[in-house]
């Protein structure tokens, strides 16, 4: 299994190229930072863990800019987007910033996506139904993918829809990077088991963990999709608990992604002593 690292990625945080060259150097398999364009000055949509929203999600910088310096101090890192609200772009601009980063990466992108939490923050960016957000997602995914794949793409759907067009340089990865889908829910879990080519959940919103697995590997079956075709990638949140990854491991995880707590968001000397320590059980993980 990989450890992977997470971060909100705001100016208070370790440099990209300096977090990125420690986690390489210490054996993390990836790096992945978040995405919020916005944060809507309105409260009327609640903070889904409860009481008010950590400052930190102000000040997140742009992912993709930052994963791109990264990239540039690191030769074997891989970048995720965890997550990306792909949603809230325009998709032709964001299908050429995902396909630049994996050919000058050398074709180490991964993208988590999923459909965000704040209302107000998708309907000052997308004119689709908040209430579609996940029909609009597969539907952002697929025609995205048609840009990375076809030499004349185009798309047409209920919600997106486009002519022919030239959307050159394509991705280094063949297809364009693995897409995950971050999502808990029971209408997000089986969009990622039909359509998605990794499930990216938190442990602490899965029940529990083992058999939340085989139920969605039996929803992938139902998709007419095979399992081992589907990589999961796990969010720690309590990470006290070291013997938890191998047990994580053991049940065919294989990726589990740490990061500081969120009362530690806005103190970066958390990062590299949580780096020091995890570092410790890399090898026991690829056991």
């Amino acid at each position: 299994m990989h450890l992977a690292f997470s971060s909100m990625n705001t100016p208070n945080d370790p440099h990209p190229a300096e977090l990125a060259k420690a986690l390489e150097e210490r054996g993390f398999e990836s790096l992945w930072y978040g995405e919020h364009s916005h944060i809507p000055c309105s409260r009327k949509t609640p903070y889904p863990p409860g009481g008010e929203m950590p400052d930190p999600y102000k000040l997140m910088m742009d992912p993709y800019l930052s994963l791109m310096t990264a990239a540039n101090a690191t030769r074997t890192l891989r970048l995720g987007t965890g997550i990306a609200l792909l949603m809230e772009r325009d998709i032709f601009s964001q299908a050429k910033t995902i396909a630049t980063l994996d050919r000058l990466s050398g074709g180490r992108v991964m993208i988590g996506t999923g459909v965000g939490w704040n209302q107000e923050e998708y309907e000052n960016v997308n004119p689709h139904p908040f209430n579609k957000r996940y029909a609009v997602l597969r539907e952002t995914v697929e025609a995205t993918r048609a840009l990375w794949s076809e030499e004349e793409a185009s798309y047409e759907g209920q919600y997106i829809r486009f002519d022919p067009v030239w959307a050159s340089p394509k991705p280094l990865q063949k297809g364009g990077p693995r897409i995950f889908l971050g999502a808990m829910g029971p209408l997000g879990r089986k969009h990622a088991a039909a359509w998605a080519d990794g499930w990216y959940p938190v442990d602490v919103a899965m029940g529990e963990v083992e058999t939340t697995l085989k139920e969605f590997k039996e929803e992938v079956r139902a998709a007419g999709r095979s399992p081992e075709d589907i990589e999961i990638n796990i969010q720690i949140m309590d990470t006290t608990n070291l013997d938890r990854l191998k047990e994580y491991r053991d049940m065919g995880v294989q990726r589990a992604t740490i990061g500081v707590s969120m009362d530690l968001w806005d103190k970066p000397d958390a990062v590299m002593p949580m780096i020091d320590q995890y570092a410790k059980v890399i090898p026991e993980l690829a056991d």
